[in-house]
């Protein structure tokens, strides 16, 4: 139950940057950037482990820091895939 628990709050947090930097988080609400977040963490950690880095210390920092990189990846195709509709 606390893994899930995190996983929702590192989400949240992710999403809702990657939401702000992307330009999309007008049309985003909270579920959303959880949802957007935890996909994105998965993504990153693709990203990370195909790249070889290292994933940045911390317990709050590091997983936030992956999962916004993979977040952002992710809004960012859709972005695209949507010709940049607003």
């Amino acid at each position: 139950m606390n893994g899930l628990i995190y996983s929702i709050i590192v989400g949240g947090i992710a999403g809702w940057l990657a939401s702000i930097v992307t330009g999309t988080n007008e049309r985003m609400g909270c579920l959303l950037n959880i949802v957007v977040g935890i996909i994105g963490g998965f993504i990153g950690g693709w990203v990370f482990q195909r790249m070889n880095w290292q994933m940045p210390g911390g317990v709050w920092v590091g997983p936030i820091v992956v999962a916004f990189v993979g977040a952002a990846l992710l809004l960012g195709v859709v972005r695209l895939l949507m010709g940049g509709r607003r």
